[in-house]
């Protein structure tokens, strides 16, 4: 299993969607964190699982219950899956193709 680390950018964004659910019903947050846990643990066992798109070595993974998408890539040599974004998907796709650190 790799290790999972969340940019900053990434761990900003989960933060203020677990802001916007709380505040639409209580619970609800939390159901949104639990399902992004699940999916990072997923994705440090099988970071390949999911394709690379946009013609670089970012990975997307789309999230089923929550309208969002896990953008990543893999570092092999540091066994370290990077978090770019939990990006909604109502957002442009060109928003998240360059990396933030």
């Amino acid at each position: 299993m790799l290790d999972v680390q969340l940019l900053a950018r990434a761990e900003q964004e989960v933060k203020e969607a677990y802001a916007w659910y709380e505040e639409k019903q209580q619970g609800l947050g939390e159901r949104f964190l639990t399902q992004i846990d699940r999916y990072l643990s997923f994705i440090g066992s099988n970071p390949y699982v999911y394709p690379s798109r946009y013609g670089n070595e970012l990975h997307v993974a789309p999230v089923k219950l929550f309208p969002y998408l896990i953008v990543y890539w893999v570092d092999e040599s540091k066994k370290i899956v990077f978090v770019v974004s939990v990006f909604h998907t109502s957002r442009k796709p060109e928003d998240f193709k360059e990396r933030d650190n």
